[in-house]
């Protein structure tokens, strides 16, 4: 419900409908609804500052931080998102969105740094609920 919501909100942030093409706002909408089930250790915050908190610590901190940063977005592959985010999650973002585990972390390389940017243009992840900073951000 509030995922697909999500998935067009970020679709839209990133220049595409929430439905087609790559189908990346749904997968990171899937992606980021995942990290709201507190099993990520997310506690009260977004989800987007779980996310972050997670791949710190999971082998790709210095290319997550370049995406928050106002720096160049360092690029990261899907092998090595499909290393870093927990099998279960992958597993079930793939199932939502229709595709194979290493295509959905093939999507997620792509379309995270680029939405992650968009979300932190003061070079900081920010507080209150995730729909309202999209919607700030894309307006």
């Amino acid at each position: 419900m509030a995922q697909k919501d999500l998935g067009s909100l970020l679709g839209g942030l990133l220049g595409g409908g929430g439905q087609s093409g790559g189908g990346g706002g749904n997968i990171l909408g899937s992606l980021l609804s995942a990290f709201t089930g507190g099993k990520s250790g997310g506690g009260g915050g977004n989800p987007l500052e779980s996310l972050m908190g997670f791949l710190t610590k999971s082998g790709v901190g210095d290319q997550a931080q370049s995406w928050v940063g106002t720096g160049e977005n360092k690029p990261v592959s899907g092998a090595q998102m499909k290393e870093a985010l927990p099998d279960d999650t992958l597993q079930k973002v793939a199932q939502e969105a229709g595709v194979s585990p290493e295509q959905a972390a093939d999507q997620i390389a792509q379309s995270l740094p680029k939405a992650v940017d968009k979300l932190t243009p003061q070079g900081q992840v920010p507080t209150g609920s995730l729909e309202d900073i999209i919607r700030r951000q894309g307006s």
